[in-house]
């Protein structure tokens, strides 16, 4: 009887300010399918944010570049046109050079372990490299490599003369180290740009490269870990300042290093199945690396980690201190590579 007479006042107490407590429906903008793993992702992240606000803050899920270009989302996020947005910070070269990190190639081996081990890393310096929005996670793709329509590709010289739409900035300079031509696109229109011969490859994870049907126009496909792309959820800050505390807290908790893997987990999964898919398919090669071959890719790429720590030193931070914490945190989350 003394538990349930409490339980009636804790929920006289409680509820009038949450009476008081203004609706948000928020807008959740992305550029890839509606068929994309991270529809559902931001659906599900919306729902949590639902049910811990109480119902006060619903959401609306817009996909494929409905509310602007795939380059335009941390903008958008920033001006207020989407609440919550999805970016590929690599899509801008050096606006974002500390989280740049994440982009530097044979570095992470987990889609999962290296989404948490990115945002859990990267939280520290979000506040000013991302001050012009709230950051909410980092996430990152399974490691993915070339694939390409005119020939293998299976050492660092073949990378010569091609042209190639990279994955982001720090694939782009990989791209120009070994002497080939970068081809700028995002992912919605990678297809269309190798079928007219724009470009003859492009780096993609492989579950996407069927989901945008890059598979029919590509044939060769290094099976290789070679890079990840780092992504992010970003939030319009006046719109979080608008909540109460209550809805802060549901945004807060749902915006931490156990979010990015519940992000990170499926969407991974769902790239590791797309190679047995493109092995599957008539006309495709798919092909691994020697360790000899491995090694002189690793080789060709040590000048990126050089240009990456210019960059980081040039926003004041320490390159060398970033760089340990955040091979500290992939080995905590088991996603260091070897």
């Amino acid at each position: 009887m003394r538990k349930a007479l409490l339980a009636v006042l804790l929920a006289a107490a409680v509820s009038p300010a949450l009476a008081q407590e203004k609706t948000f429906e928020l807008k959740l903008s992305h550029w890839v399918p509606a068929s994309h793993p991270l529809q559902k992702a931001l659906e599900d992240w919306g729902a949590a944010v639902e049910k811990a606000s109480g119902g006060t803050i619903k959401s609306k899920v817009f996909p494929a570049q409905q509310l602007g270009k795939a380059f335009d989302h941390y903008d958008m996020a920033r001006d207020g046109i989407a609440d919550v947005t999805y970016i590929n910070p690599g899509y801008q070269p050096g606006r974002f050079p500390i989280i740049g990190a994440g982009e530097l190639p044979f570095l992470m081996s987990d889609a999962k372990g290296g989404s948490m081990a990115l945002d859990a890393w990267y939280r520290k310096y979000a506040e000013k490299e991302m001050k012009d929005v709230k950051f909410c996670l980092g996430f990152i793709h399974s490691p993915s490599s070339f694939h390409s329509r005119t020939k293998k590709i299976v050492v660092p010289d073949d990378v010569k003369g091609l042209k190639v739409r990279p994955a982001h900035a720090t694939m782009a300079n990989y791209v120009t180290l070994l002497g080939g031509t970068n081809v700028q696109s995002s992912a919605p229109e990678v297809r269309d740009i190798i079928e007219r011969g724009v470009a003859d490859a492009v780096t993609f994870p492989w579950g996407s490269l069927v989901l945008f049907g890059i598979d029919k126009v590509t044939k060769y496909h290094m099976d290789a870990p070679l890079y990840v792309t780092t992504f992010a959820f970003v939030m319009n800050k006046d719109k979080y300042n608008q909540m109460s505390d209550h809805q802060k807290k549901a945004i807060d908790d749902n915006c931490n290093t156990e979010a990015a893997g519940r992000v990170g987990e499926p969407w991974g999964k769902f790239e590791d199945a797309g190679v047995d898919k493109v092995k599957a398919e008539s006309g495709h090669e798919v092909y691994k690396l020697t360790p000899e071959q491995t090694a002189q890719w690793k080789k060709a790429s040590e000048p990126l980690v050089k240009t990456w720590a210019d960059n980081v030193r040039k926003t004041g931070a320490d390159p060398d201190a970033a760089m340990a914490d955040l091979r500290a945190a992939l080995t905590k989350y088991n996603a260091l590579a070897q």
